[in-house]
């Protein structure tokens, strides 16, 4: 089987969103680069937070691969508070089991935001000596023995809508509570299963992907999504929907899509079925650090469009419950 350059590679991750799938035009190359730990596979551990589970939905939801394919043959998902039948301390023990034994070599997943405020009782995952953990302090723990950290999921790459003003439990991206580890941010709301897989593809088999300025992998978020969309040329014409039903741009109905970075028009969801635009819905820049507050309003026209990118928030000390590691 010859071994694609990663030029090849990016190629063809771009040329997926044209075809079934990506892992149908990457089957060899995922065989090459699951050929590791854990049985031939990536160890995962996917930690959920301040979320709807939505980007599981999503990975529960992909058709090529499907997600029988993903748990059986594509990686060693060790631990998933959603979808594992274990629960209670059993489930813990072997959350910290696949830590130590897969130490340096696993992927944490993060999904959701991580609730920093009071304390930390926001969000608590297990019990140390009959104290709850809080899950700031259970993912900084996860990430330090971590080979990457993927923030999946527009909730844990940038606060989302849980950290939507006025954030009462003062949620973080999991960016602001995570250091000295490698973290990549696939946002999305939810996340496409296509850029899940292959950024952990691009990490096992050519290291970090090629980042823009907010952490996300360039060959899925490098293109905008007013330049690719179907209804670009209904734009330029000066051709405006007025109501949603209507055919037209939607850009004056308040579509985002000039302020989002993403292959959503051409890679599309469901199997290559449909995405926002195509189902008569303004783009809300789900994938952008402005989603949701200085997105919206979503259905009114914005007063001009240009590239996205705000200030991010400053990282701050966080007081955590409880005191025992």
């Amino acid at each position: 089987m010859r071994n694609l350059s990663r030029r090849e590679f990016l190629r063809l991750c771009g040329a997926a969103g044209a075809a079934a799938g990506l892992a149908d035009v990457l089957k060899p190359e995922i065989a090459v680069a699951f050929a590791g730990p854990a049985a031939g596979k990536p160890p995962v551990i996917w930690l959920q937070g301040g979320s709807c589970s939505g980007c599981s939905v999503s990975l529960l939801n992909s058709v090529s691969p499907s997600i029988a394919e993903v748990l059986t043959g594509v990686i060693s998902l060790k631990f998933h508070q959603t979808l594992m039948s274990a629960a209670g301390d059993q489930a813990m023990d072997v959350l910290y089991e696949a830590k130590k034994k897969y130490k340096g070599q696993y992927v944490l997943i993060v999904e959701g935001t991580v609730p920093a405020g009071a304390g930390g009782r926001y969000a608590t995952l297990g019990e140390k000596r009959e104290k709850p953990v809080p899950f700031i302090r259970l993912t900084q723990e996860l990430a330090a023995d971590a080979k990457a950290v993927l923030a999946v999921g527009s909730c844990a790459s940038f606060g989302g809508i849980p950290a939507g003003q006025p954030n009462p439990t003062d949620s973080l991206p999991a960016s602001k509570v995570i250091s000295g580890v490698p973290i990549i941010n696939i946002p999305g709301c939810p996340s496409h299963p296509d850029w899940v897989l292959g950024t952990v593809v691009h990490l096992l088999k050519y290291g970090l992907p090629d980042l823009d300025a907010h952490a996300r992998p360039k060959m899925f978020f490098g293109s905008c999504v007013h330049d690719t969309c179907g209804r670009r040329k209904d734009f330029d014409k000066g051709k405006f929907a007025t109501r949603l039903s209507e055919p037209g741009c939607l850009y004056k109905l308040g579509c985002k899509g000039p302020l989002a970075f993403a292959d959503c028009p051409t890679r599309k969801f469901n199997g290559g079925t449909s995405w926002c635009v195509a189902a008569n819905s303004p783009c809300l820049a789900c994938v952008e650090p402005e989603f949701p507050d200085k997105s919206g309003p979503f259905f009114v026209r914005m007063p001009e469009y240009g590239p996205a990118g705000t200030a991010a928030p400053q990282p701050r000390e966080v007081k955590l419950l409880g005191g025992d590691k």
